[in-house]
């Protein structure tokens, strides 16, 4: 009898470890957003193809989940032609010292320079640095997190940046908690990605959080993308 007791002890006790181990969070109930949000692409020479398309493709088909969608633009320091690492040429919409709408969300995609000349710009850095206190939230891709810490918005955040360049990272920036091997982090009110196609994954999870489940598992669908936030290795502070 006292072994059957031990037995059936033992292994609801370990039965309950295992559940604990496979529980996943889900995320918080979504803002209600009463209004549309706008959100800036932040766009220099150089800038890659993948870290500026793929949030950008995620935030534009909101507009057909809900009717409080978010707005797209792009702003460079100047509105001349951009050419992107790729090749691609594109007119920003705004330029710096252009009258445009309110920024909700700041993204700043990885460039060619984003970790050596993009850093000695003190205009670029200014309206980084202004924009991304005003926003709701900035949202780095793969080098871009560089920028950020550079304009100061991630001090005191944990974060994470593209994983070849973690160590540099690290170097430069000593007092931020860098995270490894991970698609994103997100603290408070900013999102920073490892970049590449893990872009997807940042951009996502940013619609989940503000619209909910069903228009980031809509918008994914649309997307063939296969979409689930607890299967995507993660931080949420």
């Amino acid at each position: 009898m006292r072994i059957l007791l031990m037995s059936l002890i033992f292994g609801w006790v370990f039965s309950c470890q295992e559940g604990e181990k496979e529980t996943k969070t889900p995320l918080a109930s979504p803002i209600q957003q009463t209004k549309p949000l706008r959100a800036a692409f932040l766009v220099v020479d150089g800038v890659y193809n993948s870290e500026l398309i793929a949030p950008m493709d995620v935030f534009q088909h909101t507009r057909f989940h809900t009717s409080n969608a978010i707005e797209v633009f792009t702003i460079a320091p100047k509105r001349d032609t951009i050419t992107t690492f790729e090749g691609l040429k594109l007119i920003p919409d705004y330029g710096f010292e252009d009258h445009y709408p309110a920024i909700d969300i700041l993204v700043v995609p990885s460039a060619e320079h984003s970790m050596d000349t993009d850093l000695e710009n003190e205009t670029l850095l200014t309206f980084v640095a202004l924009s991304g206190k005003q926003a709701l939230y900035t949202l780095s891709l793969c080098d871009g997190a560089f920028v950020l810490a550079e304009a100061k918005l991630l001090d005191t955040y944990e974060c994470t940046t593209f994983p070849g360049d973690i160590a540099k990272f690290k170097r430069a920036y000593p007092k931020l908690k860098v995270h490894e091997n991970v698609s994103f982090v997100h603290d408070r009110r900013a999102i920073t990605s490892a970049g590449g196609a893990k872009s997807y994954d940042a951009a996502l999870y940013m619609v989940e959080l503000l619209y909910g489940k069903e228009v980031a598992d809509g918008i994914a669908k649309g997307l063939v993308i296969e979409w689930n936030v607890s299967q995507v290795k993660h931080i949420q502070t």
